[in-house]
């Protein structure tokens, strides 16, 4: 097979019948600038058009210092979150000419460490983290070589960057009226009970529960990882212990709930008086005939905030804040 050929300035230059300084100067829009003829200019972009050129990244990438990345590592980039996310980073990255490269870590700190590893070996400008870390100390460290922002979860009282949504206050927000209605039953589902999201989204179901005046029975707790196969295997243990649905349950996340729709689907629940609430939206649920009350993050912003943080660490300068709490909307469906 034969091998291709990339084009290059010296091809461009060639076919132009003109130097390669000149055709450097015009296909790095400085012709006009140096006084290159308009019709030299016209020939040269014309001809690099009709052959596809691309310039070189790595050449950019010496004479500015800089390889225009962006790093972003992710827990499971199929997490609906995660994945509007990164679809939003990755459109302001385009428009301003930077190349996004996503990593999962599938909540393993130990393949995280490898895929920073990979990124930094990349060169990347900078890290944007959802981190399964309980430890921010490598990341410190690591923010001496390049601008680390962390996003989602945090770690101990880290003074790093930092952006997330406010999960406590809208999650009581939410279950208060609910546990007014279950005060005799109402679980809680969640993640990793040593990752931050799970642990302040049960502070703020507990709170809400104080809030109504019910008191949290331990056994309402349950802990799992955040895929959707632990929704469904903790829901199906639940329900073979109860004998049928919970009265109420709260999901700490949308992949959660997946798994937990998937069962009740399985099962013909999902006409059952079960009141599911949950942290994290999705556009599909208002097409269900289960209700389901949520707390929606706007993945948007938490996009663009991130963005902005590690465009200005990058360049030099010192944004405020640095770190950033964003508020959430309550959903509700049920009457």
């Amino acid at each position: 097979m034969k091998k291709t050929k990339r084009v290059t300035i010296k091809d461009i230059a060639e076919l132009a019948g003109v130097s390669k300084a000149t055709a450097s100067l015009v296909l790095n829009g400085r012709g006009k600038e140096l006084r290159v003829a308009q019709a030299t200019r016209e020939r040269i972009m014309t001809i690099a058009q009709q052959q596809h050129y691309q310039p070189s990244i790595h050449a950019r990438s010496l004479r500015d210092d800089r390889s225009h990345t962006i790093g972003l590592v992710v827990p499971e980039i199929t997490n609906y979150g995660f994945a509007v996310f990164s679809h939003e980073l990755e459109m302001l990255c385009r428009e301003a000419g930077v190349q996004l490269l996503i990593s999962c870590t599938d909540e393993n700190p130990g393949q995280e460490n490898m895929v920073v590893s990979n990124m930094i070996a990349r060169q990347v400008d900078g890290l944007i983290v959802a981190s399964s870390m309980l430890s921010a100390v490598d990341y410190h460290k690591l923010s001496e070589q390049l601008p680390v922002v962390l996003f989602d979860r945090h770690m101990n009282d880290t003074t790093l960057p930092l952006v997330i949504t406010d999960s406590v206050q809208p999650t009581a927000e939410l279950i208060e009226p609910i546990a007014r209605q279950h005060a005799d039953e109402f679980y809680f589902l969640g993640g990793q009970s040593r990752l931050s999201p799970t642990r302040d989204r049960l502070e703020g179901f507990t709170q809400g529960l104080t809030r109504a005046g019910v008191a949290l029975r331990p056994e309402w707790i349950i802990h799992g990882s955040y895929h959707p196969s632990a929704g469904y295997e903790s829901f199906a243990a639940l329900c073979a212990q109860l004998g049928r649905p919970p009265k109420a349950l709260f999901t700490a996340a949308c992949g959660l709930l997946e798994g937990v729709l998937r069962y009740m689907s399985q099962h013909n629940l999902l006409e059952s008086d079960i009141h599911l609430a949950s942290f994290d939206d999705h556009y599909l649920y208002d097409s269900l005939s289960v209700r389901i009350d949520t707390i929606q993050q706007d993945n948007r912003q938490l996009a663009f905030h991130c963005y902005e943080l590690i465009s200005n660490l990058i360049d030099g300068q010192s944004p405020e804040p640095l770190q950033r709490y964003l508020p959430a909307k309550i959903v509700r469906r049920h009457p």
